[in-house]
């Protein structure tokens, strides 16, 4: 039995024995109840190697491996893509074309405080061992609860839990304020009753999910800036069954007006990405 006074090596030591402990209790549903939504920009100069970082390193020791983080996708917006987004003044990328990779992650339901610990532990051992590439910057980085998903054809298809391992060409990112806290309910129940099924109804889009912010740790790393609009923001996920390129002009460009038509909120962000290729190199060439 390990005390206070029992050194420990990290490398070596694992507790193995508390690990069948953790997996009698507690929530393991598939439902994912949670979210984590990044969006970075590599700094100028810095795109290859912070993409070999994050492929060969980050999205496996940072992410996959942790508990409860069950699923994960990379997406990257070329040049062409950063220059359809909308609007031109956002309130989340300055300017709006900043942030050319994205990366989203489903966390079991219920298990949003077991993992952030987690998290929390692993990303100060990377820091500490020089495994956390610094030439970025954090436009959009958030964990999230899942509030709703709306499916164009109902019970077929893939459901919200395969999201990130169904072969989608593309996504496009939303992110809406409401006017004020107290309305973001009602923005929610427009969205979720009628503006989204209608939207996605005859579209390449298969699905929307809808999740709204949660603050970061006070213990988080000081190269992630405090989550903004958690009283007030929604972030949409569209997944797509055809390249943004080709759908862009017919469905995507103005998905604002709507939202602005009711009063009850408005449009920050409207971006659309591209899946990676795990291993690659592919459009890193592409960014700028």
């Amino acid at each position: 039995m390990l005390d206070d006074t029992t050194p420990v090596d990290p490398a070596v030591d694992t507790r193995s024995e508390v690990y069948a402990e953790l997996a009698a209790v507690g929530p393991y549903g598939v439902r994912p109840g949670h979210a984590l939504i990044t969006m970075v920009e590599p700094h100028p100069g810095h795109e290859y190697a912070y993409n070999r970082w994050y492929e060969d390193d980050h999205f496996i020791a940072g992410a996959m491996a942790m508990p409860w983080m069950y699923a994960g996708r990379r997406w990257v917006a070329t040049r062409d893509l950063q220059l359809l987004r909308y609007p031109e003044k956002s309130a989340v990328a300055q300017p709006v074309t900043t942030g050319c990779y994205l990366s989203t992650y489903w966390v079991t339901d219920g298990r949003h405080d077991d993992h952030m610990k987690w998290t929390v532990g692993i990303n100060k051992r990377l820091n500490r061992d020089g495994r956390v590439y610094q030439d970025r910057t954090h436009v959009f980085t958030a964990f999230q609860d899942h509030e709703a998903t709306v499916y164009r054809d109902g019970a077929a298809g893939p459901r919200d839990f395969h999201a990130l391992d169904h072969p989608y060409a593309g996504l496009v990112l939303q992110v809406v304020d409401a006017e004020s806290p107290a309305r973001r309910g009602e923005l929610l129940e427009w969205l979720r009753a009628r503006h989204l099924p209608r939207t996605l109804a005859g579209s390449p889009a298969a699905m929307v999910t809808v999740f709204r912010p949660t603050p970061l740790p006070g213990d988080r790393m000081t190269y992630v800036k405090q989550v903004e609009g958690v009283d007030t923001r929604l972030t949409l996920l569209w997944f797509l069954e055809a390249d943004p390129r080709e759908c862009w002009e017919e469905y995507f460009t103005d998905l604002d007006g709507p939202v602005a038509g009711t009063g009850l909120g408005r449009v920050e962000l409207v971006a659309p990405f591209v899946p990676t290729v795990p291993g690659t190199d592919r459009y890193v060439d592409r960014l700028r």
